[in-house]
């Protein structure tokens, strides 16, 4: 056989890439296979990750275009941050004043509810008792 002319050995080179391409496609193919049932039955838990592969690494640097836009987004945060902060000390401060408003009229107006007797003679507060003298106010 070593006599016809259109039939040539190949190097052993060739043959070993040739090989090694079928064993990656097979080994391709068997990944992709599907898989049977478990033995223990729990088919929810097949596919599993190791963490490890799942997780991809950040590159070190980024771009000039991502941390600029980083930075204009922490600047809105900021300036909504300090705006909803003012608005609330501006609610506080409306309450407050609200508040003591109130407090004010209130007093205006058991001021005007009183029922007041002036004390002309002054020897009276000179005879009155203890007790007496505590219910006396000044004004």
């Amino acid at each position: 056989m070593a006599d016809v002319e259109g039939m040539e050995e190949a190097p052993a080179a060739v043959e070993s890439d040739v090989e090694s391409e079928v064993e990656t496609t097979e080994s391709q193919e068997a990944a992709k296979a599907p898989k049977g049932r478990p033995k223990s039955g729990r088919i929810w838990k097949v596919n599993h990750q190791r963490f490890s592969s799942v997780v991809k690494v950040q590159p070190l640097r980024t771009t000039w275009a991502t941390k600029m836009k980083a930075k204009t987004e922490r600047k809105l945060t900021k300036a909504h941050e300090k705006e909803m902060s003012e608005e609330k000390k501006k609610e506080k401060e409306d309450a407050r004043k609200r508040i003591e408003e109130r407090k004010k009229r209130q007093e205006e107006n058991t001021r005007r509810a009183e029922i007041v007797q002036p004390i002309k003679n002054t020897a009276k507060i000179k005879r009155m008792k203890r007790k007496q003298l505590r219910s006396i106010e000044k004004r």
